[in-house]
């Protein structure tokens, strides 16, 4: 899989890792107007982009075939070098333990599918740094 960074200097950089590309096109959309974004379709994929580019956020897909999201989340949490990326799962269940497994793996937030556009920018808003957004 080769990742995609879509360039906006000054902009904090976002990594969305979902295996079906459905969900990218999704959250690129919301979020491309804001961030940079860069993508990837797997595990493996994700923690090289970290390595390389270092995120300031991850939304992390828990199911993945292969390496899922808890794996992930836990090799760049061993990292030092990459494990202050914040990471935000997403899933579609809304299994209150799988939540619970997500935070106490190292996440900061979770995102239930289908995504509410209000609160995949609010999360990625309130954990990106550099970011100032004041709603009236």
């Amino acid at each position: 899989m080769t990742s995609v960074t879509v360039q906006k200097p000054g902009r904090p950089l976002v990594l969305l890792v979902d295996d079906q590309p459905v969900n990218i096109q999704v959250l690129y959309a919301l979020l491309k107007n804001e961030y940079e974004v860069c993508m990837a379709l797997n595990g493996a994929d994700a923690l090289a982009i970290c390595r390389a580019q270092a995120p300031a956020v991850m939304l992390l897909d828990i199911e993945m075939p292969g390496m899922d999201g808890y794996e992930v989340c836990r090799q760049l949490k061993l990292d030092a070098a990459i494990r202050d990326i914040t990471v935000i799962f997403v899933s579609g269940h809304i299994d209150p333990a799988l939540h619970a497994r997500a935070l106490a793996t190292g996440g900061a937030d979770f995102l239930i599918k289908p995504f509410s556009a209000d609160l995949v920018l609010a999360a990625v808003r309130r954990h990106a740094p550099g970011v100032l957004n004041i709603t009236k």
